[in-house]
């Protein structure tokens, strides 16, 4: 099954500290960015790749994108301030799919079983996103002091991407830019509405790339998977 996927590329990337954007940092010699491309790039399913950019930057990502063969980005839109903004930014250039798809783009490790598992169950129940099990106790804390352990049983993680049938994902976006409203991911957006979004088991290897120890942690992934590919 089909799908195109947005991804919102126009962070700062303060928690990286690395004074440029974190998504031209390299993994293994290769930038993030392109890692998470890639994935897009080699599975048959996706037919356009939506991304969100600073227009300073928007030159050095095409660049990139011809030195990596990168061919499937379908435009390259103004982000936002916020990624909320960026992601809408880049449904309004998009025309009617069946699926669309929202990832992190700091986010290199999600897998083609993963995605084709997402798209099915969005076709099925129109909002599915993937999350992992809580592995840690989980307390609920107020002011420094613990009022409760909370059930972990019932507390999942959330990753993305985050997937929607293209009418439900615009009007989501479309009731919140109306109303001012600003969410945390596209799945608050759709519970607004009153849709039930479903929730597809992940990996815990997709992590974002978020801080100096991620990149670690990232290195370590594609030695692994390189190693299993030789095996």
């Amino acid at each position: 099954m089909q799908y195109e996927v947005v991804l919102p590329a126009a962070g700062s990337g303060k928690r990286m500290g690395a004074g440029q954007n974190k998504l031209f940092l390299k993994l293994l010699e290769k930038p993030i960015l392109i890692h998470t491309l890639e994935v897009f790039q080699q599975d048959p399913s996706c037919t356009g790749i939506w991304l969100a950019v600073k227009p300073e930057e928007r030159s050095y990502i095409q660049e990139m994108l011809e030195q990596f063969k990168i061919t499937k980005v379908r435009g390259l839109p103004d982000g936002g301030a916020e990624r909320q903004h960026s992601v809408h930014s880049c449904m309004k250039g998009m025309q009617q799919v069946d699926i669309v798809l929202v990832h992190d783009a700091a986010r290199p490790f999600i897998t083609h079983d993963i995605i084709a598992n997402l798209v099915q169950n969005a076709h099925e129940f129109g909002a599915a996103i993937a999350g992992v099990r809580a592995k840690d106790t989980m307390k609920k804390v107020r002011n420094g002091v613990i009022e409760e352990t909370v059930d972990r049983d019932s507390l999942w993680m959330i990753q993305t991407p985050q997937a929607f049938q293209f009418d439900l994902i615009v009007e989501a976006e479309d009731v919140a830019e109306k109303v001012g409203f600003l969410g945390t991911d596209e799945a608050m957006l759709v519970e607004r509405l009153g849709h039930t979004v479903h929730i597809v088991e992940s990996n815990y290897e997709n992590v974002k790339m978020t801080t100096q120890e991620d990149l670690i942690f990232g290195e370590a992934i594609l030695r692994k998977r390189a190693l299993q590919i030789n095996e």
